[in-house]
Order: structure tokens, then C-alpha cells, then sequence
């Protein structure tokens, strides 16, 4: 009976030895996984760029920060993962690859197109008047910092016009208040918002109608000097639009006019307010930032972000200044690497 038992403990104990070595085999047998060179994910996310595998991108060029946080490939990583996020309309991922490129590399000869894609991710994230302008106000602050340090780029001339166009989204929100106020008989109040684009946004195309709603607003309050001053001035700078001609009408029924009153011109008809984004405003449409400048500094040459948009072919980088966000082709071959 003992010997039974020893053989039956033995035999269990066999079992358990070949169960935990075939376990065991089981598991040598899978492959490690292994990691693409810094190069292959560098060049893998270019290409994914090119064919605009966006999101197969981005995690390229995550994987090689990753696993090659001192590679040559990094800091360019950085800066096309940015780009690729920012393609997606990701902004708040292509803003921290963006920061982080600047925080890193702040005396890069590329930091004038991180601070410009940066401030762009905040542009186009601007939504219509009817909105809390926030995202404006910090759109225009990002702008004009690319502009206080790159004053000589091209980057520089775009953030002005885009900041001219945040400048008119401003004010179209402050007359679509103030017609609400108005509106409701909330006179006081509109004459502040009225006064603010007179003031505050004199270059905007809003400063013709914010006069002439002056005028009504003075004329209610019966504040007539007031009135027949502020159409003086609408009558100077603004002699042809429709709007003096509607000054022009409710002086002339408040019996305002004086024989030096200027008569309206042959009428022009003012574009209607828009409620839209600066950047819908301006006709944007799908169009995109410009891809990055070359990017060929790592010790093993990489595909650039030059050869991105020019493909060895020697075009230029193309910069629409009329449309905000207008982007190079995505064009040419995949460069070698050595």
C-alpha cells in the first residue's frame, strides 16, 4: 500500500514538472516585441504624413519619442507630431507636442513656425460671435508673440492678418450685443458696446454701422448734438456707405440738417455682419497650415519636412496670406536615409 502511494505521489509530481515545463516552453516561445530604428519611424510617420494616414503618424513619430528620447529624430518628431495632430484638428495634442518643442529647443532655427503652428492651433478653434470669445482673445495673444519674436518672417505677416481678423471677430461680437441691447430698449448699455468698436476697433468693418446706431441711440435719448456730431463723422469717413445714408435719413426726420450737410453718395452696399470664425470668414475652407521647414539636422538625415512639401523637385513652400492656414501640397518622394 506504501509503495502505492509513493508511486502515485512520484507520478503526480512528474505531471507537475512537465505541466510547469511545458508552461514554461509555452512561454519562451513568444517573441519579444521589438521596435522600429528611430530612422524607420521617422521615415514611417513622413510617409503616413504624405498619404495622410494622420493618425498612423503621430503614433510614428509618439513611439520614436518614446523609445528614442535622445535620438537626432526627436526634436523633428516633435514638431511633425504637432503637425499631424494639428491636420486632425486635435489641437490641445498638437498644442503639448508644440510646447514641448519649444520648451526644449528654444534657439531652433524651426521655433518660428512652432510659435506660428501653436498660435494657429488656438485660431482655429475660434467660433462664431454668438460665442464666448475667449479662445479669440488667446488666439490674438499667441499671434502677436509670433510677431514680437519673428518679426521678419513670413510668419510674422500672416499673424498680422490673422489678428486683423480676430480684431473684426471682436467687434462683430460686441455689435451683436449691442443690437440685442438695443433691441431691447437697454439704451445705455448699447451705447457702450457701440462706443467700444468706435474706439477699441477702429480698422474693422464694423466701425460704419456701430456710427450709425450711435445716431439712433443719441436720437432716442435726445441727445441731438450728439447725434448730428457722430453723423459728422460718419459722413467723413464714410461718405458712400449705406450706413450714412441711414444716418443721413434720421437727421433729416429730426429736422438735423444743416445746409454743410454732405449728401450721400451712390450707395455701397455693406457686406452683411457675419457671425462666422475669422478663419470661415476669410474663405479657408479645408485649407491647412504649411508643413514644417526642412527638417535635416539629425546626424543621420532624415526625410525633411522641405522634401514633405517639395519632393526633391525644388518647388517652394507656398503661403497664402488671404486665407488663414493655407498648407503646402503634400507631395514628392520619400528621401533616403544613410
Amino acid at each position: 500500500m506504501t509503495s502505492r502511494l509513493v508511486s502515485a505521489a512520484a507520478y503526480g509530481s512528474f505531471m507537475l514538472l512537465a505541466g510547469c515545463s511545458m508552461f514554461k516552453t509555452s512561454s519562451a516561445e513568444k517573441p519579444a516585441p521589438t521596435v522600429s530604428s528611430a530612422d524607420e519611424l521617422y521615415n514611417n510617420g513622413i510617409d503616413a504624413l504624405r498619404t495622410e494616414r494622420y493618425l498612423s503618424a503621430t503614433k510614428q513619430f509618439e513611439t520614436l519619442q518614446q523609445n528614442y528620447p535622445y535620438s537626432g529624430y526627436t526634436a523633428n518628431s516633435q514638431l511633425m507630431a504637432g503637425y499631424a495632430y494639428y491636420l486632425q484638428n486635435k489641437y490641445p495634442d498638437a498644442a503639448q507636442q508644440l510646447d514641448r518643442f519649444i520648451e526644449l529647443h528654444p534657439t531652433s532655427s524651426d521655433a518660428a513656425y512652432a510659435f506660428y503652428l501653436l498660435a494657429l492651433c488656438y485660431y482655429e478653434q475660434i467660433g462664431d460671435v454668438a460665442r464666448d470669445q475667449q479662445m479669440t482673445a488667446e488666439a490674438m495673444s499667441r499671434l502677436q508673440d509670433v510677431i514680437a519674436r519673428f518679426p521678419q518672417t513670413k510668419y510674422a505677416r500672416d499673424a498680422q492678418l490673422k489678428i486683423d481678423l480676430c480684431r473684426d471677430h471682436l467687434a462683430g461680437k460686441e455689435m451683436l450685443v449691442g443690437r440685442y441691447y438695443q433691441q431691447q430698449r437697454a439704451y445705455q448699455a448699447a451705447l457702450g458696446r457701440y462706443q467700444r468698436v468706435v474706439q477699441d476697433f477702429q480698422t474693422t468693418n464694423h466701425v460704419p454701422e456701430a456710427l450709425e446706431r450711435l445716431v439712433e441711440l443719441y436720437l432716442d435719448l435726445g441727445l441731438t448734438d450728439e447725434a448730428r456730431r457722430t453723423g459728422g463723422v460718419l459722413a467723413y469717413n464714410y461718405p458712400d456707405s449705406k450706413w450714412y445714408r441711414y444716418a443721413y435719413s434720421n437727421l433729416k426726420s429730426y429736422h438735423l440738417l444743416s445746409s454743410k450737410t454732405p449728401v450721400p453718395g451712390k450707395l455701397i452696399t455693406a457686406p452683411a455682419s457675419s457671425t462666422q470664425s475669422p478663419a470661415q470668414s476669410a474663405g479657408r475652407g479645408d485649407a491647412r497650415a504649411d508643413a514644417p521647414p526642412s527638417l535635416s539636422r539629425a546626424p543621420v538625415s532624415p526625410v525633411s519636412a522641405s522634401q514633405l512639401n517639395d519632393g526633391g523637385n525644388g518647388s517652394e513652400l507656398t503661403s497664402n496670406l488671404a486665407r488663414p492656414g493655407t498648407p503646402a501640397s503634400e507631395r514628392g518622394a520619400r528621401g533616403s536615409t544613410h
